[in-house]
C-alpha cells in the first residue's frame, strides 16, 4: 500500500508543477479576480459559506481554497498529501494576500498535523479514487465538523468511471469494475488532464472504487446526517472521449443524451 500511495503522491508532486502555469487550472485570471468555482458549487453552497471555517480536504496547490477564502469563508484551511502541491498553494496565498493555511498530511493522518473543528468541509473534482478506504475519510469529516456544521461533496460521478475513456473510443464501452476492490487498478502516468504535454516521470498511478452506495454508507458511518444527494447529466472535463461542451467548463455525452449520470453531489450535516 505504501508503495501505491508514494507513486501516486509523486505523480501528484509533478502535477503541481505544472498544473500552476496550465490554462486549465488559469492561476492568471484568478489573481486577475476571476472566480474559479464552478457554478455548481456556487449554487448548491455558495451563500452558505461566507463567513464560516472552511476545511478543504484534498486540495492540491490551493485555488479553490483561496476561492472560499476570497468569498468570505475565514478562517479556511487546505489539506493536501502532496508536499510540493502545498508549497505552491502557500507561494499563491502570500503571492494574492488571500489569507489561507495549507497542511500537508494524508487524509488517515490529519489529526495528528491540525487541530480545531470547522463549519465547513469541503472536497471536490476527482478526489475519491486516490483514497484506498474511505473509513478514514469519513472519520476524519467526523472529526473535523463542528456539531450544526455541514459536509459538501462535489464529485465525478463513480458509475462515470466504468467506461473506457481510451483516447479514439467513440461510443460508451463498459471496461472497469463499479464496486470496490482493496487492489487499485494501475495506470501507466503519460501526460496530465491539465497539461497534456507536459513529461511526468512517475510511471504508474493507481485508483480504487467506491460506488456510490460506499460514499453514502460511509457518510452515515460517520455520524452524519444526509440531507441532499443530487446526481447531474454532465460533467465539468470532458470524463469520456465521445463528450462536448455544451456551455463554458461543462460537458455532456454526444450520444445517450442526458440518460447517465456523470457527476453527484451531497450535503451532509453533524448533528
Amino acid at each position: 500500500m505504501d508503495d501505491y500511495l508514494d507513486s501516486n503522491r509523486s505523480m501528484w508532486d509533478e502535477y503541481a508543477e505544472h498544473h500552476v502555469e496550465s490554462s486549465f487550472y488559469d492561476v492568471a485570471g484568478f489573481k486577475s479576480g476571476r472566480n474559479i468555482l464552478y457554478k455548481t458549487e456556487l449554487e448548491e453552497i455558495g451563500s452558505e459559506v461566507p463567513g464560516k471555517s472552511l476545511l478543504h480536504l484534498q486540495c492540491h496547490f490551493g485555488l479553490d481554497t483561496l476561492s472560499w477564502a476570497q468569498m468570505g469563508a475565514s478562517p479556511v484551511i487546505g489539506v493536501d498529501f502532496s508536499p510540493q502541491a502545498v508549497a505552491a498553494a502557500r507561494r499563491l496565498s502570500q503571492e494574492t494576500g488571500i489569507p489561507a493555511t495549507f497542511v500537508q498530511s494524508d487524509i488517515a493522518g490529519l489529526t495528528e498535523h491540525l487541530t480545531g473543528e470547522f463549519d465547513v468541509v469541503y472536497t471536490s473534482y476527482g478526489v475519491l479514487c486516490w483514497l484506498p478506504d474511505l473509513a478514514p475519510w469519513g472519520k476524519t469529516i467526523g472529526h473535523f465538523l463542528k456539531p450544526g456544521g455541514f459536509f459538501y461533496i462535489v464529485e465525478f460521478h463513480p458509475f462515470s468511471y466504468v467506461f473506457n475513456n481510451d483516447e479514439g473510443i467513440s461510443s460508451l464501452e463498459i471496461k472497469y469494475p463499479y464496486f470496490h476492490n482493496p487492489e487499485p487498478l494501475r495506470f501507466d502516468t503519460g501526460g496530465s488532464y491539465a497539461a497534456p504535454d507536459a513529461t511526468i516521470q512517475t510511471k504508474n498511478s493507481y485508483e480504487w472504487v467506491h460506488s456510490l452506495g460506499d460514499i453514502v454508507n460511509t457518510l452515515i458511518s460517520a455520524g452524519l446526517r444526509i440531507e441532499w444527494l443530487h446526481e447531474f447529466p454532465f460533467s465539468v472535463c470532458s470524463l469520456l472521449p465521445c463528450m462536448e461542451e455544451f456551455e463554458p467548463r461543462y460537458y455532456r455525452l454526444t450520444e445517450h443524451g442526458q440518460s447517465i449520470p456523470l457527476m453527484f453531489s451531497i450535503k451532509a450535516s453533524k448533528p
